[in-house]
């Protein structure tokens, strides 16, 4: 069992020394014994006083925590289990309110057991305030970052928690939406851990508390949206010859069909910068040796281009719909000449369902917070087994179509490997996607189009060079902006 801090162990945890400041409770006429007058409910408020020195279970306030200024919400656990009740949620409610009217990000740092049995109804319906005060903060553009703590549980997990943009946990907490006096007798309790969650895609990290103000710190500042505004002149530049002009021109990129209008009341962030390439620097010769150079266990992948590109980052974890995909998509938030970029990136393996679900979860959290996203391709194509087909592959490259459409802010694509078929083009920027040396974009792989065209093995090259699927062929067929490393002609 992780070890349980207090509310005021767990702020004085995270947050710079000597910022944190209380914010006032608000005033609520109660009668006694609460709303449904349960015998002992005030004697036992009063006992949790008495133990923890708090009047509520939650403590609510502003603080900074690496320098970045935040609404911090800290459960004590101490206090009726940290269960949820009317002035709870009126603690809550004045919280997100004043992160909303101060500009703050909000830090939910939760230890629950849910809602409080002594006001039934009138505490479960908390949980729709909470969900409320979420979703407007939310629309605001101001990032959620909760921290899991033990326990979390019940209503508590199920917004709060799972509701937040970025979900921390410490290890070994327990986290799920069935407390342990609920659960199935025979239920397995290593399902209801932090590192459960995040195996099954509902957290980003576990943290060891010795680590979680750096952590928290650093997600902070990358999210909140004075980090993701525009910076002056950068220096370096990307290794495209006229990328500079393009990725500042003010004029917008192309947009498809249907691509909603930008809204002029909202800044517009810059573009990426298109990452320098990291392979070979001459082009292919023919449309097979396209493939095969990208097809080259020595050539660089994603992560290669991360490291190289960012000077620190952070990972986002999971689709929120209980599957990751580690081994072929990196989502996260990195830093870069001072700005944050969101970046998206396929790894070179077979795109899995849950990948592209946490892809579409990435771009849509950077485009409300106006940060401009990053992706990377590099996929012989989406996964296509049968698991893939019950995991809905269909619907979410869907999502990723439809969440790179609908996007504000600028999303830049450099297609480093395989581009295969509609798994990678899925992630692809329309008007403003870029190719390396090492990279091929194909309708379909070459030897399938030569086994549906009925061709024999030994014309599959043919088949490669007809299909024009070099750099230099896409860029003369206008499918992608330029070569990386290579001037226009």
């Amino acid at each position: 069992m992780a070890e349980r801090l207090s509310a005021r162990e767990i702020l004085a945890l995270v947050a710079d020394e000597a910022t944190f400041r209380e914010l006032p409770a608000p005033e609520r006429e109660s009668k006694a014994d609460g709303p449904l007058g349960w015998q002992g409910y005030d004697a036992a408020r009063a006992r949790a006083t008495e133990r923890t020195g708090e009047e509520e279970s939650v403590v609510c306030g502003t603080a900074s925590v690496l320098g970045t200024p935040a609404v911090l919400i800290a459960f004590e656990f101490g206090f009726l289990g940290g269960s949820l009740g009317e002035r709870t949620g009126d603690r809550l409610e004045a919280a997100y309110t004043h992160a909303r009217e101060h500009r703050l990000p909000v830090v939910p740092l939760v230890a629950t057991g849910g809602s409080r049995m002594q006001e039934g109804m009138f505490a479960l319906t908390q949980l729709q305030r909470v969900a409320r005060q979420s979703a407007l903060t939310r629309e605001a553009g101001l990032p959620q970052i909760a921290v899991l703590r033990d326990p979390t549980t019940g209503g508590g997990w199920a917004t709060l928690g799972a509701g937040a943009d970025v979900t921390l946990a410490l290890p070994d907490a327990q986290v799920g939406f069935a407390g342990s006096r609920v659960r199935p007798a025979d239920a397995d309790p290593a399902a209801y851990t932090a590192q459960a969650q995040l195996a099954a895609g509902s957290a980003d990290a576990v943290v060891p508390p010795g680590e979680l103000r750096d952590t928290l710190g650093l997600w902070l500042r990358l999210l909140t949206p004075a980090s993701a505004a525009p910076p002056g002149p950068t220096t370096g530049g990307p290794a495209v010859p006229d990328a500079d002009a393009a990725c500042a021109d003010p004029a917008p990129a192309p947009q498809s069909p249907g691509a909603p209008t930008p809204d002029p009341g909202r800044a517009e962030p810059e573009r990426a910068p298109v990452p320098d390439a990291l392979g070979a620097a001459g082009l292919p010769g023919t449309g097979w040796e396209a493939v095969v150079r990208a097809r080259s266990a020595v050539r660089p992948r994603a992560h290669a281009y991360l490291d190289a590109y960012f000077e620190q980052r952070v990972s986002l974890s999971g689709d929120r719909c209980g599957g990751t995909d580690a081994e072929g998509m990196l989502c996260g938030f990195g830093e870069r000449d001072g700005r944050t970029v969101a970046y998206a990136a396929q790894t070179g393996a077979a795109t899995r369902p849950a990948g592209y679900r946490t892809a579409a979860r990435l771009i849509r959290l950077a485009d409300r917070l106006g940060i401009p996203v990053l992706t990377l391709v590099d996929t012989p194509g989406a996964a296509n087994d049968a698991d893939a087909e019950r995991q809905g592959a269909g619907a979410a490259i869907a999502d990723v179509f439809g969440a790179v459409a609908a996007a504000r802010t600028p999303v830049t694509t450099l297609v480093i490997g395989e581009g295969g078929s509609g798994g990678a083009l899925a992630l692809a920027a329309p008007g403003n996607t870029w190719a390396t040396p090492d990279s091929y974009f194909s309708v379909i792989a070459p030897e399938l189009a030569a086994a549906i065209l009925k061709r024999p093995p030994e014309r599959v090259e043919e088949t490669a060079g007809q299909l024009r699927i070099r750099p230099q062929d896409l860029l003369e067929l206008g499918v992608i902006r330029g070569i990386a490393g290579h001037p226009r002609s």
